[in-house]
C-alpha cells in the first residue's frame, strides 16, 4: 500500500464507466468533511507524463508497437508517482486518480499480448513502492460503455481516443480482466455497478472510502485536477 500518513485511492474500468464524474462527487464530498484532496489522472497528472499523454491517445506511439507504448506509460506513471502522488500522500493528501497500474495490466498486458512477466517489471519500476491502498473498478457491459464514450466524443472539438476506437470484443476482454483483478485482489479491489443511478453509485462509493480515510482531518484543499 501506500505507506504515507495520505490515503490513494484509484478508479479503474472500461471507456464510458464514469470514474471521472464519480472521482468529482467523491472530491467534494471529502472536501466537505475538511479533507485535502487531489484529483489527477494517468496517463497524465505531472508536466512530464501530459506531454506523454497527447503522444499516447492520439495514437502517435501506435506504429512503435504495444511494448514501447507501455513503457511510455509506464515512464509517465513514474514521474506522475514521484512529482505529484508521493509527496501527496506524505502531506496526508487523499489521492484520488482516473487510472493507474491496473489499467496498464489490462490495456498493454492482457490486450495488448504482452508477457506478464514484462509488464511486472514495468510496474514494480513505475510505482516504486506507491500502490494504491483501495482501487474501485466500476463495471458494465462493454457496449454500454462504448455508446456512452462515443456520445461523450460526438461534440465538434471531441475525437474518440486512441482507445475508444477498438473493436467491442477487446473492450469485453478488458472487463473481464478488470473484474479478474479484483477476485484475485480482493482487499484492494471493489468492484461497483456502473449501470446503476449516479448518485446511487456515488453513495456507494462513499461508503467503501468512509472507513478507509484518515482519522485527523487535514483542511480544506486548493489542489486542482489537472486537465
Amino acid at each position: 500500500m501506500s505507506a504515507a500518513p495520505g490515503l490513494f485511492v484509484t478508479f479503474e474500468g472500461g471507456e464510458g464507466a464514469g470514474k471521472s464524474t464519480q472521482i468529482r462527487l467523491l472530491a467534494a464530498a471529502l472536501r466537505e468533511r475538511g479533507l485535502t484532496v487531489l484529483m489527477t489522472r494517468e496517463p497524465g497528472g505531472s508536466k512530464g507524463a501530459e506531454a506523454v499523454r497527447h503522444v499516447l491517445l492520439s495514437g502517435a506511439a501506435e506504429a512503435y508497437g504495444i511494448r514501447m507504448e507501455a513503457i511510455l506509460f509506464a515512464a509517465a506513471r513514474s514521474d506522475h508517482v514521484e512529482q505529484v502522488i508521493r509527496p501527496a500522500l506524505s502531506k496526508g493528501t487523499v489521492v484520488l486518480c482516473d487510472r493507474f497500474m491496473d489499467s496498464s495490466r489490462v490495456y498493454q498486458g492482457i490486450t495488448g499480448n504482452l508477457e506478464q512477466s514484462f509488464i511486472e517489471a514495468l510496474e514494480r519500476v513505475a510505482v516504486n513502492g506507491v500502490v494504491p491502498d483501495c482501487t474501485i473498478i466500476f463495471d458494465l457491459p462493454a457496449a454500454v460503455g462504448l455508446e456512452r464514450a462515443r456520445k461523450r466524443s460526438a461534440g465538434p472539438d471531441e475525437q474518440p481516443d486512441r482507445f475508444e476506437k477498438e473493436e467491442l470484443q477487446t473492450h469485453e476482454k478488458r472487463r473481464e480482466a478488470f473484474l479478474d483483478i479484483a477476485e484475485r485482489e480482493p482487499l484492494r479491489c471493489r468492484v461497483v455497478d456502473a449501470t446503476k443511478a449516479q448518485e446511487a453509485i456515488a453513495a456507494e462509493v462513499l461508503a467503501i472510502i468512509e472507513p478507509l480515510l484518515p482519522i485527523k482531518a487535514h483542511g480544506r484543499s486548493d489542489a486542482e485536477h489537472i486537465s
